[in-house]
C-alpha cells in the first residue's frame, strides 16, 4: 500500500513541474471554442476540426491531467494527427490555475464532480456546442482522459451516460471516489474495499439513465505511485456491476507484454476493457515506434510499447480498417494560433440547465485554500 506520504510527495514534484510539459515552446494548433453556455465551472475550451472531416463526423473529449496543458497533452497523446487521419472531431476542456493550481480537474469537489454542475455542466456545454455547431453524429460521442482527467471522465459516464457511446479512463479513479481533499489523497493511494454492487450503485445514482450503459476502456500502470492501480481494479468491479457482467472475462491475452481483458455483450460487442501496463509508472501509455506508432514521450505520456491512443480509438471505430500507419509527429497548424470558433448555438440534445458564471466557482475557494493548507503542513508551500 501506498504511504500517505509518498502521495503527497509525489503530487509535490508534479506541483513543481511546468504547466506545460514537453510544449517545448511548440504553437498550439488547437482553436478556442467560445460561447458555448453559462460555464459554471469557469473552463477553457479548445477544439481541433481535421481538415478533411467527415460527414456526421464523431467527437472524442481529450481530459488532461494535472500540471498539463490540452496542447502538451494532445501532442503527446498523438490524437488530433488521428483526427486528421481519420475526420473525427476533437475536443479539450482545459482547467485554469484560478480553479486549481496545479491544473487538475477538481474531481474530488462536490460543486464540479455532480451531474448539471461547475466542471462537469461546464463540459457538457461544450459538447451540446460542438454538437450543435458541426453536425456531430451524437450516437458517436466519447470521452477519455489521464489522472484528474480520467477521475473527471468517470465522473462524465456516470453523471450523462446517455451522451457518451464510450470513455477511457487513464490511470484515474471510480467515480464516486471522494468529496474533499483528504479523501481524495486517501482514494489515490487506496480505494479501499471493493464491493461491486457498491460501487455500481454510486454511477446508478449519478442520474436517472435508464437506457444503454456507455462501453469503458481501462488503462492503468501496474507501477503506477501516484494513483495506486488498486482503483483500476474499483473501476472495473464498478463497471462490471453496471453492465450487469460476471467477474471472468470473455477474453484474454498478453499484448506487447502487458495484460488485455474483454468482456463483451450478446453480439459480441466490447463493453468493457481491461489493460494494465506492465511496470509503467503514472502517466499515459504509448508506442512511439512501429506500427503502432502515435505521440511523442514527455513527462506523463509513457512509452510502454503499446498505443493507448490508437488502441482506444480502434475499439471506438474510429479509424476505419485498424492499427495502420504511424503518428509520431503531429503536424502544426499555424494559421489557426490564435483563431477563435464560436459556437453560440447550444445543442439538439435535451436542455440544458443554466447558471450564470462570474468566470470563478465561489466554492472553489475553500477548496483551494484546503489544498493550499495540506501543502504547507506538508512543507511543499510556503
Amino acid at each position: 500500500m501506498t504511504r500517505l506520504s509518498a502521495t503527497i510527495a509525489n503530487l509535490a514534484a508534479m506541483r513543481g513541474m511546468s504547466a506545460t510539459p514537453g510544449d517545448g515552446g511548440r504553437p498550439s494548433h488547437l482553436r478556442d471554442l467560445e460561447n458555448f453556455g453559462s460555464n459554471p465551472g469557469a473552463l477553457k475550451g479548445k477544439i481541433h476540426i481535421p481538415a478533411r472531416i467527415r460527414e456526421k463526423p464523431a467527437l472524442v473529449v481529450v481530459l488532461h491531467g494535472c500540471t498539463q496543458s490540452t496542447g502538451g497533452y494532445d501532442r503527446g497523446s498523438g490524437w488530433s494527427t488521428l483526427s486528421d487521419e481519420h475526420g473525427f472531431m476533437l475536443l479539450f476542456p482545459e482547467q485554469q490555475r484560478a480553479n486549481n493550481f496545479n491544473l487538475c480537474f477538481n474531481w474530488f469537489s462536490p460543486a464540479d464532480n455532480q451531474r448539471d454542475g461547475g466542471e462537469a455542466l461546464s463540459i457538457r456545454q461544450m459538447i451540446a456546442a460542438v454538437v450543435e455547431a458541426h453536425d456531430i453524429d451524437a450516437s458517436r460521442i466519447f470521452v477519455t482522459g489521464l489522472s484528474a482527467g480520467g477521475a473527471m471522465t468517470s465522473i462524465l459516464l456516470a453523471s450523462y451516460p446517455e451522451v457518451f457511446a464510450g470513455g477511457a479512463i487513464i490511470a484515474g479513479l471510480p467515480h464516486g471516489s471522494a468529496s474533499n481533499v483528504q479523501q481524495a489523497l486517501q482514494a489515490m493511494r487506496d480505494p479501499g474495499a471493493i464491493r461491486g454492487d457498491a460501487l455500481g450503485d454510486r454511477v446508478r445514482r449519478a442520474s436517472s439513465h435508464k437506457g444503454k450503459w456507455p462501453a469503458i476502456s481501462i488503462w492503468h500502470g501496474s507501477a503506477d505511485p501516484t494513483v495506486s492501480v488498486a482503483n483500476a481494479d474499483a473501476i472495473l468491479a464498478q463497471w462490471l456491476s453496471v453492465h450487469n457482467r460476471e467477474t471472468a472475462p470473455d477474453h484474454r491475452q498478453d499484448i506487447a507484454g502487458h495484460r488485455y481483458r474483454v468482456w463483451t455483450d450478446a453480439s459480441g460487442r466490447p463493453i468493457i476493457e481491461d489493460y494494465r501496463i506492465a511496470n509503467m509508472g503514472h502517466g499515459t501509455p504509448l508506442a512511439t515506434t512501429g506500427d503502432e506508432a502515435c505521440g511523442v514521450a514527455m513527462p506523463h505520456m509513457l512509452e510502454a510499447g503499446i498505443s493507448s491512443t490508437r488502441r482506444i480509438a480502434a475499439s471506438w471505430g474510429l479509424l476505419g480498417a485498424g492499427l495502420k500507419r504511424g503518428c509520431a509527429q503531429p503536424r502544426t497548424h499555424l494559421q489557426a494560433e490564435t483563431s477563435t470558433w464560436p459556437a453560440a448555438r447550444i445543442s439538439r440534445l435535451e436542455p440544458l440547465p443554466s447558471t450564470p458564471s462570474s468566470g470563478t466557482n465561489p466554492a472553489r475557494g475553500g477548496v483551494e485554500k484546503v489544498i493550499h493548507d495540506a501543502l504547507r503542513s506538508a512543507g511543499l508551500m510556503r
